[in-house]
C-alpha cells in the first residue's frame, strides 16, 4: 500500500503543534532573554551557587528551544520534499522523505514524554541511591552493574554524574551507593526507575552453575535547592568521620576525611567520601540529608492528602523489572509491559525506551486515579 504522506505529514504537524501549545516557546524566548541579561552582568559570579543556577537554567531553556525548533524545521522541509518527489515522481527522493519522516516520528514521540513531566520536582537534578537486597553476592554484582547502567545513560547523553559514596561488598559488587545526576529533567526521568529490579541468570559464583536470582533496589529524590527550606539544626545530627577506602578495604585518602551524617529524629543516614577534603564531604552529605527529608516530608503531604496510590507504582520496594539472562534474553518492565531481547545494550545504558514507557505510564496512573 502506498504511503499516504500528506496524511502522516499532518499527523506530525498535528502532535507537534500540541507541544508547541504545552512547551510554549514565545514564552521561554522572553525567559532566555532575560537570563542572558543576567548573565552578562559583571558581578554575576560574585554568587557562585546562583550564577549555576542561571546558567544552567539558561542552558537547560535553550537546549529546549532549539529542540523544537529543530523540528518544526525539519517537517517544514520535509513537507517540501515530498512535494517536489510527488511532483517530479522521484522514487528516491520518496524514501527518503520515507526515512526522514520516520525519524521526525520517533523525535516527537520522544519530546512528547517531556511535556508529561510537569510535578514539582521534576525539573530537577536527581540523586539515586542502588542498595544490593536479596541474593548474596549475586544481589552485590547486580547491584554494580545498575550503577554501571545508569552512569552509561547518563554518559551517552552528556549527562553530569556524579558519585558521592560506594559501600563495597566484602567478595563483588556493591552493598550500596549513591550519585546526581546533573541535567534538566534528570529526577522526573529518572523517577520512573524506584522499585526493585530483579536479575535472573548463571550465577557466575556458583561453583556448581546454578541458576540465581537476586534482587536490588533503586531509590531516586530530587536534589534540594535553597527554597526548599529544610531546616535541619545542628542538635539534630551526629557527624562522625572515617577514612575513605577503595574495593577491598583498600585505603584512598591517607585523612579522615570520609563524612557519615544521622538525622538523630529520623535515624536517617548518609555519607559521602568522594570529596578530598572532610568540608567538601559534609556539605555534599548534607545536600543528601536534605533531599531524603524533601521527599519524607513529601509522602508525608501525600498521605495526608490520601493521594498514595493503592498499587504502589512508585514506591520503594515496588518489583517494577525483570533482566533476566537464562534460559533466554529478556530484560521486561512489569508495570508497562515493554521489553526488549538485548540485555547487554540494557546493561550498557540504553535505557530511553524503559524510561518513556514508564513516564508514559505514570501518567495513565494519575489520569485513572
Amino acid at each position: 500500500m502506498a504511503t499516504d504522506y500528506g496524511a502522516v505529514w499532518s499527523e506530525l504537524d498535528r502532535s507537534l503543534s500540541s507541544i508547541e501549545a504545552v512547551l510554549d516557546p514565545a514564552a521561554k524566548k522572553a525567559e532566555i532573554a532575560g537570563l542572558e541579561e543576567e548573565v552578562a552582568r559583571p558581578d554575576l559570579w560574585d554568587d557562585q551557587e546562583n550564577a549555576q543556577r542561571v546558567t544552567s537554567r539558561l542552558s537547560a531553556l535553550q537546549g529546549e528551544l532549539e529542540r523544537v525548533e529543530g523540528l518544526r524545521s525539519r517537517l517544514d522541509d520535509v513537507q517540501v520534499l515530498i512535494e517536489l518527489a510527488q511532483a517530479e515522481n522521484d522514487a528516491d527522493s520518496l524514501a527518503e522523505a520515507d526515512r526522514e519522516l520516520a525519524g521526525l516520528q520517533k523525535s516527537i514521540d520522544s519530546l512528547e514524554v517531556r511535556t508529561l513531566l510537569n510535578g514539582d520536582y521534576d525539573e530537577r537534578d536527581a540523586l539515586v541511591t542502588i542498595r544490593s537486597e536479596a541474593g548474596g553476592v549475586d544481589a552485590a554484582d547486580f547491584a554494580a552493574m545498575l550503577l554501571r547502567m545508569y552512569l552509561r545513560w547518563a554518559e551517552r547523553h552528556h549527562y553530569s554524574a556524579e558519585v558521592y559514596d560506594t559501600s563495597y561488598a566484602e567478595e563483588a559488587g556493591i552493598k550500596s551507593a549513591t550519585f546526581a545526576v546533573k541535567a534538566p529533567y534528570a529526577y522526573g526521568t529518572l523517577s520512573v526507575e524506584q522499585g526493585t529490579h530483579r536479575l535472573v541468570r548463571i550465577s557466575p559464583f556458583d561453583n556448581q552453575g546454578r541458576r540465581q536470582t537476586s534482587f536490588a533496589g533503586v531509590e531516586v529524590l530530587p536534589v534540594t535547592e535553597q527554597a526548599d527550606h529544610i531546616d535541619i539544626p545542628e542538635q539534630d545530627i551526629r557527624v562522625d568521620v572515617f577514612r575513605s577506602s577503595g574495593p577491598g578495604g583498600q585505603s584512598v585518602n591517607t585523612t579522615d576525611s570520609a563524612v557519615r551524617i544521622t538525622h538523630l529524629p529520623t535515624g536517617i543516614v548518609v555519607s559521602c567520601q568522594n570529596e578530598k577534603s572532610q568540608l567538601q564531604n559534609k556539605a555534599a552529605a548534607l545536600q543528601v540529608l536534605q533531599s531524603r527529608l524533601l521527599e519524607r516530608a513529601r509522602q508525608e503531604r501525600e498521605a495526608e492528602l490520601n493521594a498514595l496510590k493503592s498499587d504502589g507504582g512508585n514506591s520503594w520496594g515496588a518489583q517494577m523489572r525483570s533482566y533476566v539472562l537464562h534460559p533466554y534474553q529478556m530484560v521486561k518492565d512489569l508495570r508497562t509491559n515493554y521489553e526488549t531481547s538485548n540485555p547487554d545494550a540494557v546493561f550498557d545504558g540504553e535505557i530511553d525506551e524503559f524510561l518513556d514507557a514508564g513516564i508514559r505510564w505514570r501518567r495513565t496512573q494519575e489520569v485513572a486515579a
